[in-house]
């Protein structure tokens, strides 16, 4: 029976460890450090979040960046006049220092679907835990881009400046 409970134990043991094991296979996905990184900001998150006046102010001064990081279909069917494209999935060192350029405190303002109350294309809304400012605003912190702020507003696409057909960044 002793020899039975331990086997199982270390059975048990082994099958825990198995998950940390195997995500530790891709040396090029770092699941502990995206937790450790998102755990960080969430008080910077929280401190950079701004009401649309005081965003739409903010994101026109000098050397600041408007980035919608949605879709280019998406942004070509409507955005924010004056922003910039470079769609979440594209992120790399190289595209963004493309986009944002080299200065890491550049002021960055964002958005996304869910700052809109309108739901409907192009800004159909997305589920609450997974709206795209979540993971663009740990992305750029990330990339090293820590001058980032958030539209905090819900507001209607009447209520902004909005373009279509614009050029992408």
């Amino acid at each position: 029976m002793f020899h039975q409970t331990l086997l199982a134990a270390a059975i048990a043991l082994a099958s825990a460890a198995l998950p940390a094991a195997e995500q530790e296979t891709n040396p090029q996905i770092d699941y502990q450090g995206f937790l450790e990184l998102t755990s960080e900001l969430g008080e910077v998150r929280a401190q950079h979040r701004l009401p649309l006046a005081e965003f739409l102010a903010r994101a026109r001064a000098d050397g600041a960046i408007l980035l919608d990081t949605r879709s280019a279909a998406a942004f070509e069917a409507g955005h924010l006049e004056g922003a910039v494209n470079l769609p979440f999935s594209d992120f790399t060192d190289d595209k963004l220092a493309q986009v944002i350029g080299q200065d890491a405190d550049r002021p960055i303002f964002i958005y996304c679907n869910n700052n809109f109350s309108d739901n409907v294309a192009p800004v159909t809304s997305k589920r609450a835990p997974l709206a795209l400012n979540i993971p663009t605003f740990i992305n750029l912190h990330g990339y090293g881009y820590t001058n980032v702020w958030e539209l905090a507003d819900v507001v209607a696409i009447s209520q902004v400046p909005w373009v279509t057909g614009s050029p992408r960044g």
